[in-house]
């Protein structure tokens, strides 16, 4: 790891749709049972002498989570770009974890990252990782940086503001003609991480990015948070600082409304983080899934999320003509399907969808970062 050898790490068990399949190579998490009363799941991960203890959601729902140091609440603006390209910080990987069952399509791995605390970031950020090797388009150069949302808050999954999270998809090739795949046109970053083992070493810069900070000025303003697929890594981190983290300066008492869109039941990421919050904090959480091979919409067609927008969009436009803030996190194609909704719906209330938006923007609620 980045700190000496022989350190102690509280490491939370990152959650999701477990696999019924085994974990993936060099990841010695495992899953059993949770359990209904409060209690710590005492689990050891030998990596570099390292000892990992790990806790169930449940305890963290029950009972929210202390945090350390708090000296990271005093900022007043975001770290940005501490590390760059020219000159990366050399972290470690704890963790590498499959999140998704069988069923799915693909491969999306939680992987956890040791910064010992000398690259902090706050929910929303992003890191960049330089992937081992050389620049296959400038032979002798190194890879160039891919960004990654951050899927923990500013604490980590350890709650001691040593690690970040990732949440990755896999990115393969298949040939359309012979129908398999490529590995040569394989995503070099993807496919280093997921691949990567505890104790690796990994370059990343940054924290980068403002447009999806969490507004905390006020703690009962409501957020609507509309991801598909990795797309939820940054709400992953929101939802943890509102349920599960016992923050002095921020007691969360409003709405949080998550919309995630994914291929089917297996491919649901972080559900039963998110089923959890729904159980404890019902008057402060709505949690909506939009399935699109195992749903369909009211014209019979695959349930997307723009049609759980539609579906909901009286409350969404209150919500938003109240103040709430709307973010979008995910493929840059989900946009165009989501904005002709939106307009669609404002045109049947006699508003503009142009103004509108306008106005959202003006007002900082209006918050976007597709990929």
């Amino acid at each position: 790891m980045a700190s000496a050898l022989g350190a102690q790490v509280a490491v939370a068990v990152p959650i999701g749709r477990r696999p019924r399949s085994s974990s993936l190579k060099g990841n010695n998490s495992r899953n059993s049972s949770w359990p209904g009363k409060l209690a710590w799941e005492h689990k050891t991960l030998q990596s570099r002498q390292m000892k990992i203890f790990c806790m169930s959601v449940q305890q963290a729902s029950r009972s929210k989570v202390a945090i350390k140091p708090l000296e990271l609440e005093n900022a007043k603006e975001p770290p940005l770009n501490l590390y760059k390209p020219k000159g990366p910080y050399t972290a470690s990987i704890v963790s590498v974890e499959r999140i998704v069952g069988p069923k799915a399509p693909g491969e999306t791995c939680h992987v956890v990252i040791d910064h010992g605390g000398n690259v902090p970031y706050w929910e929303g950020q992003s890191y960049g990782v330089i992937p081992p090797g050389e620049n296959p388009k400038k032979p002798g150069a190194p890879n160039t940086v891919r960004l990654y949302s951050i899927a923990s808050t500013r604490y980590g999954d350890s709650f001691d503001g040593r690690t970040a999270s990732l949440c990755v998809r896999r990115a393969v090739y298949y040939d359309p003609v012979t129908g398999k795949e490529d590995p040569s046109k394989k995503g070099i970053c993807s496919n280093f991480l997921c691949d990567s083992k505890p104790g690796d070493k990994i370059q990343i810069t940054g924290p980068a990015g403002k447009i999806m900070l969490l507004p905390e000025d006020d703690p009962n303003a409501s957020h609507i948070m509309i991801g598909t697929g990795t797309g939820v890594a940054p709400f992953r981190g929101y939802l943890r600082r509102m349920f599960m983290e016992d923050v002095p300066a921020f007691k969360f008492g409003g709405l949080a409304w998550l919309f995630l869109g994914v291929a089917n039941t297996d491919s649901l990421l972080y559900d039963e983080e998110f089923t959890n919050y729904l159980q404890q904090y019902p008057e402060n959480f709505r949690y909506d899934k939009a399935l699109s091979r195992e749903q369909q919409n009211k014209s019979g067609g695959k349930m997307y999320v723009q049609d759980k927008i539609e579906e909901y969009s009286d409350e969404i436009f209150k919500l938003l003509d109240s103040g709430a803030h709307i973010y979008f996190c995910g493929l840059k194609g989900m946009m165009p399907g989501i904005q002709d909704t939106l307009k669609r719906v404002a045109e049947q209330r006699g508003e503009s969808w142009d103004q509108k938006l306008s106005q959202l923007k003006k007002n900082k609620q209006w918050h976007v970062e597709v990929y």
